[in-house]
């Protein structure tokens, strides 16, 4: 079992899911409220057709899935934050830098005693995230 994460934006789904995309290097499936049948999209009146209906994508393991609230009644997000560990401190730097850019750096990026580097920041599509360089293996003991 594996779990994932669901977000919901206001609007921002497309651009948001895109950005998360170039940052960890993978291209996000958008499908947009324009492909629904007629008969599903006739019981959301008011959806535009370029929300977001349901995105992918996927990040090491894991994925991100995501949606437009196009009512516009999703609140912020708030009690829990997207985790992601990288390998290197360097990678780890460039992916805070770039969630961090427009957003709102909570705990800036530094050396913590269970990572050689760890920061926490909101991004500006209102996305938590903590991003965190994995801890190095201790070397076997001869």
């Amino acid at each position: 079992m594996q779990p994932n994460i669901y977000l919901f934006f206001n609007g921002t789904c497309a651009e948001a899911m895109r950005t998360y995309g170039r940052i960890f290097g993978a291209e996000p499936e958008i499908l947009p409220a324009s492909t629904m049948p007629p008969e599903v999209k006739a019981q959301m009146p008011g959806m535009p057709d370029d929300a977001v209906m349901h995105a992918a994508l996927q990040v090491g393991d894991g994925w991100i899935y995501a949606s437009d609230d196009f009512e516009g009644t999703n609140p912020p997000m708030a009690g829990c934050s997207l985790s992601v560990g990288l390998s290197t401190v360097e990678e780890t730097t460039r992916v805070f830098d770039a969630l961090a850019e427009g957003g709102e750096v909570r705990q800036p990026l530094r050396a913590e005693f269970f990572s050689p580097a760890f920061g926490a920041l909101t991004d500006r599509f209102g996305t938590r995230w903590m991003i965190m360089a994995d801890q190095p293996e201790e070397p076997a003991a001869a």
